[in-house]
């Protein structure tokens, strides 16, 4: 599963854009999951803590999704930055189901066999949008690698409804890999989403370990493809689950020669007792030694710290990188003439 918003928030909520999710008898562990079940849930720090921000555009979008029944990541998920990201107008949605076919060691959202998903949910996601009057809008979703195209025709329909339905508001898209295959990741750009995402999350030492159905060298790939696409390219670092800060430094580098334009960097925060221990907590003069780092490495937006999640200010951050390709490109321009 990628969809860090959803599963590196805390409290944990119900995974779904409008998929419920079916009550089942308690399963048996995963070895994985009795040896992370062995380490007790850890004592979070004072600074791991948010102050509600309610201003009049939050309270009117939170009665709006309350009347009309919508549901958005950001709610479910609990997430500590809805009242900064819904008063931008700006929400996040869950599509092809409630169960991934992979399963990572930080995500809640459970893995097993998925049901058929909804061919009509682009437009149900598409209204939401416009209902909500959103201005930048995150699709994140589960791999569906039951499916003979992944779910890419999903994630592209899903891209193209929101644009025909609501003219001028962004899209990103938070996607999984497809398993690197070109012809499933060209659909996904053929419908231009305003960024593309993938997220790496962790290092390549505890990659495999983390995150068993992904590959990181895949991950730079599926990276590499988008930006030779043309389209603003993103990715994510989740830290305190194992990884050394040479280690971080490296993986920036990774990703910056792979092609990332913007990166968020965040605060690992355990789902449940099942799910992979904490191994560090990063203090906040880390994050932002780290914002600083990867600014001075090149990417063109930058946000890191520990409740950063990487839907965080997503559109304020592509203003930024289109800002930034401006800028570059007019030095470009002035080199050449020069």
């Amino acid at each position: 599963m990628l969809a860090e918003d959803l599963s590196n928030s805390q409290p944990p909520g119900r995974a779904s854009y409008h998929w419920p999710v079916t009550e089942t008898q308690p399963r048996k562990l995963l070895r994985i999951e009795a040896r992370n079940a062995a380490t007790p849930i850890e004592r979070k720090p004072a600074w791991i803590k948010t102050t509600a921000k309610i201003g009049p555009d939050y309270t009117e979008l939170q009665k709006l999704v309350k009347d009309e029944g919508l549901h958005t990541v950001c709610q479910e998920a609990g997430c500590p930055n809805i009242f900064e990201c819904w008063a931008d107008r700006e929400a996040t949605f869950l599509i092809g189901g409630d169960a991934c076919t992979r399963r990572c060691d930080f995500c809640q959202i459970e893995s097993g066999k998925p049901t058929a998903y909804d061919r009509t949910e682009p437009a149900k996601v598409a209204e939401s949008v416009a209902t909500m009057g959103l201005r930048y809008a995150t699709v994140t979703g589960v791999c569906r690698d039951d499916l003979a195209d992944e779910g890419a025709w999903l994630y592209a329909e899903t891209i193209r409804a929101i644009h025909a339905r609501n003219p001028g508001v962004g899209v990103e898209m938070l996607a999984p890999d497809f398993s690197g295959r070109a012809e499933l990741l060209a659909q996904i750009f053929d419908a231009a989403p305003e960024v593309f995402a993938h997220n790496v999350e962790t290092v390549p030492r505890i990659f495999r370990q983390i995150r068993p159905g992904f590959d990181y060298t895949r991950s730079l790939g599926v990276l590499t493809m988008a930006r030779e696409r043309g389209l603003v390219t993103k990715s994510n670092l989740i830290l305190g689950m194992g990884e050394t800060s040479a280690e971080i430094s490296q993986a920036l580098h990774d990703l910056h020669q792979a092609g990332t334009e913007l990166v968020t960097i965040t605060q690992y925060l355990r789902p449940s007792l099942r799910h992979h221990p904490i191994d560090r907590w990063v203090t906040p003069a880390e994050f932002d030694d780290l914002s600083a780092e990867a600014s001075a490495i090149g990417f063109l937006g930058v946000l890191s710290g520990p409740l950063v999640r990487s839907s965080y200010r997503a559109g304020r951050l592509y203003r930024q990188a289109i800002a930034a390709r401006a800028s570059n490109d007019g030095e470009a321009v002035q080199m050449g003439s020069a």
